[in-house]
């Protein structure tokens, strides 16, 4: 964590342009913002229930720092990490919770510095075999194209993020071929600043599985609010959602809630 808020004082230093005032109401704009040039680091926790054949809980862990770098006044590189800790129950009689790393997802997406009502970007994600144990994951490299799309109109963030990533050779469990989308619509509280209601759920498809087996499509909605810890700005969201379509042993629901720093200049 460290090493991770002195480099966004330096990538801040290298900003030419102000991504945020300090007010609630932009931050928590900025924050609805996945490629907002603002400095920040989510913690999001997933509580899944029903997962497996046992309908055991899962839990993963995401941090996901966000670190723009300013190319020239034309263009800003915007890199997002995911780095799942994954407590994983036991999919078999006799087999025992699995707790470790996951698959790292590295993104990086160049975005225009000066946007209009359409703000976007798009670049490369990179997964990283970072998994401790075969059953978090697969432990081979992979890679595929990433976008982001959104506008801001009056109370409203609306946009989504996609990406596909397919594995470089491997086989069985450790080939894969996976979209992931999140669509997502904010609506800001004008008479309650920093407050939000949030549609964002996260749509998965394993092309590698049977048909009828492949997607992950959750339906329901979240609430957020921008505090501040001393000065610390912080965002905070708890939501809850229902997959109305998932595998045999997908979870049936979940709950997410996320802590995230946020670093204005």
């Amino acid at each position: 964590m460290a090493a991770i808020l002195g480099l966004a004082s330096q990538v801040a230093a290298q900003e030419p342009q102000a991504a945020t005032g300090g007010s609630a109401e932009e931050l928590a704009r900025a924050a609805q913002n996945p490629i907002a040039a603002m400095i920040s680091v989510p913690f999001q926790n997933n509580i899944n229930f029903g997962y497996g054949p046992n309908d055991h809980i899962q839990n993963v862990l995401n941090i996901q720092p966000v670190i723009p770098i300013s190319l020239s006044d034309q263009w800003n590189l915007v890199t997002r990490t995911i780095l799942p800790v994954i407590s994983q129950p036991g999919m078999a009689p006799g087999e025992g919770t699995t707790f470790g790393l996951g698959a790292t997802q590295f993104s990086a997406f160049l975005s225009p510095a000066q946007t209009g009502r359409l703000i976007w970007g798009v670049g490369p994600v990179v997964q990283a075999p970072t998994t401790t144990d075969q059953a978090l994951g697969s432990n081979v490299w992979g890679a595929g194209p990433s976008l982001v799309a959104l506008t801001m109109t009056g109370p409203w963030v609306i946009g989504g993020l996609a990406n596909n990533v397919w594995s470089a050779g491997g086989a069985g469990r450790n080939r894969y071929n996976t979209l992931t989308m999140q669509p997502f619509v904010n609506y800001n509280f004008a008479s309650s600043p920093g407050t939000y209601m949030s549609f964002s759920p996260i749509v998965t498809a394993n092309w590698e599985a049977k048909s009828g087996e492949q997607w992950t499509v959750p339906l329901g909605l979240a609430v957020g609010q921008i505090f501040r810890i001393g000065q610390q700005p912080v965002n905070t969201q708890i939501g809850a959602y229902y997959n109305a379509i998932r595998p045999d042993i997908g979870p049936e629901w979940q709950i997410r809630f996320q802590i995230q720093l946020l670093f204005p200049r």
